[in-house]
């Protein structure tokens, strides 16, 4: 098994292509590796390359500091705990949904005008909840 980075970039990287849409064998084949690789690049069992990383951020559509975004590094594990953000644990569990990854595909699946109108829809909506609140 590899170092918790190594499971952290992996479980971002499954994110990523899940909510595109994408096959591990899809991604592989861009980035020039067999499926397999894919799978324990996710599972964290192999370590993903510095050119493989950026191919891969590439291929997904993202920066390639998306795949750190959120670490906790060693030096702030030796910090006392500071209160969890539960927000921020149930995002991180409505991101791993079926039903929100199928939201996002067909999000995206909209072109821009459409799109801006279902964002101040749904913040419009939010504003109603939160004033009726």
């Amino acid at each position: 098994m590899g170092d918790d980075i190594d499971v952290y970039i992996g479980k971002r990287l499954r994110r990523r292509r899940r909510i595109l849409g994408m096959t591990q064998q899809q991604l592989a084949e861009s980035i020039g590796v067999r499926f397999q690789q894919i799978q324990k690049y996710e599972c964290g069992s192999n370590r993903v390359t510095a050119a493989k990383l950026f191919r891969l951020a590439t291929s997904l559509n993202v920066p390639t500091n998306y795949f750190f975004e959120g670490w906790r590094s060693a030096t702030d594990a030796a910090l006392p705990e500071k209160p969890v953000n539960e927000q921020h644990h149930i995002a991180a569990d409505v991101l791993s949904q079926r039903e929100t990854l199928e939201l996002i595909r067909a999000y995206y699946q909209l072109s821009e005008r459409p799109r801006r109108r279902l964002l101040d829809l749904a913040k419009a909506m939010n504003d109603d909840v939160t004033v009726a609140a």
